[in-house]
Order: structure tokens, then sequence, then C-alpha cells
């Protein structure tokens, strides 16, 4: 089981659409999959077609606090091979309620390792939506990975947030987590029309080198629309721009863990 956060300080660059997308091209290619909404805004709930205003306890919300086990928590989607531990506004109260724990980073990755211990290897990727900050919510995620999947949208001041989020990582496998590395950099909100797309994905090629994925995502109607309906694009329109992008980069990532694999 290989847990990923999906990962970008700024807020509307392409995340929470990734991790629902992924996750599922990735379970109709029958990969079983965990998403863990660890957003307060819950969108990554909503965007699966479950409600983000449930019970707290039943929520990401209620294993961080310890009232429950993660397997109390977890819930079926709609859809084939793809589970989904909700999320809630509550869990922005979780900050200030463990201000007094020292090992407070460490609670998710605590709960997720007894999880495996007890249960047989249920998922082939844990999958896990951040926050749009650099809170303690997202050091639980980065703590608590392998990999992190970063989407890059191809704006104005995309690659300065990036430096900040490079040194935030970077701090995190040094005192916390020396496994953590980055598996890969999306590139999303293409527009093949504005110069300014065709720079910055000029300049993140140059400067993350393979790291940066060769499928590009590009700004698209239907990627928007989709998370209203409660449903990935990859369901709701598997023929527009965004669905055939998304296709392709689940291809690239599965091709990337073989790759990865074989090395190993």
């Amino acid at each position: 089981m290989k847990i990923i956060s999906i990962i970008n300080q700024k807020g509307g660059v392409g995340k929470t659409t990734t991790v629902i997308n992924l996750a599922a091209g990735l379970s109709q290619l029958n990969k079983k999959i965990l998403v863990i909404d660890l957003d307060p805004q819950g969108n990554a709930t909503t965007g699966l077609g479950l409600s983000n205003t449930d019970d707290s306890e039943t929520t990401i919300y209620g294993v961080l606090n310890g009232s429950k086990k993660i397997s109390e928590t977890i819930k079926k989607t709609n859809f084939e091979n793809l589970d989904l531990i909700s999320s809630n506004v509550d869990l922005s109260g979780l900050e200030v309620e463990t201000a007094g724990d020292e090992k407070r980073a460490f609670i998710l990755k605590d709960k997720l390792l007894k999880y495996i211990d007890e249960n047989s290897t249920k998922y082939d990727y844990v999958l896990i939506d951040c926050p749009p900050s650099l809170s303690l919510l997202t050091v639980m995620a980065l703590v608590s990975s392998q990999s992190l999947l970063v989407p890059l949208q191809t704006e104005f001041f995309a690659l300065e947030g990036l430096t900040q989020l490079m040194k935030t990582i970077e701090r995190v496998r040094v005192n916390l987590n020396t496994k953590l590395n980055i598996q890969g950099i999306l590139l999303t909100m293409y527009d093949k029309r504005n110069k300014l797309s065709s720079e910055v994905e000029k300049e993140a090629r140059e400067f993350f080198k393979e790291k940066v994925y060769k499928t590009v995502i590009p700004r698209n109607v239907r990627l928007s629309e989709a998370p209203s309906h409660g449903v990935p694009v990859l369901v709701y329109d598997k023929n527009c721009p965004g669905s055939k992008s998304y296709f392709s980069f689940t291809d690239e990532f599965i091709n990337q863990e073989f790759n990865m694999e074989s090395v190993a």
C-alpha cells in the first residue's frame, strides 16, 4: 500500500481535481484506492458524491481526535474499487485542539500504520488531498506519505509558490520523514493560446527535469462542472479534453510506478 499526498499550498491549482480523477482512473484499472480528504472544505468528499456535512465522528476528524479508528470511518463511493474517508469543516479546529501534543505531527501516520497492521493490505494506493496551506494538517500528510504529487498551475507566480513548498518538504524530510520524495509535478490549467503557459512549462521542465510529467492538464469547462455533479470528469464526460488528459496522466503514473518497482 503506497501513501501519496497531493499537495500545493496555493488554492485553485487543480489539486482536488487531480486527486479525484487519478483515484477514478486507477480504480478503473482495477487498483483499489482509498482517498483521505484532509481539507476542511471537504471538496474531495463532495466531488466523489458524498456529503461534507456528516457527523464529524465519522470523518477524518474523528480519526485524528482519537474517537474512531480508520476502519470505522471508511465509506464506499459509487465507484468500484474507490473508497473515501470524508472531511468537514470541524477539521479546521484540530490545530488548536492538539496544541499541547508534542507528537501531533505523527497522529495520522500512527493511525495509518495501526490500520495496516490490523488489516490485510486492502488498498493499492492511499491518496491524501491536502488543504491549500502549509498547516499542521499538511505536515501530518507529509509525515505519513512515501511520496508527493504536486499540481502546478501554468500561471504567473506558480514557480515562486513552489519554492516555499520545496523548503517545507525539505524540512519535513530532514526532521520528520527521511523517506519522503517528490513523485512528480503535474502541470495544470494549461492554455495553449497563452504564451505564459508555455513559458511556465519550459521553466518547470528545465528546473525539475524528469520530475515533471509529460502529460499536461488543459483548462477545460468540463473539469469545472464535474464536481458539482459529484462525479470525476472521467465519468462525467470521458471524451472531453480534461478527461483524455487525466486518462493519459493515469497511464503515465502507472508506468512510472512500474519503472520504480523494476529499479527497486
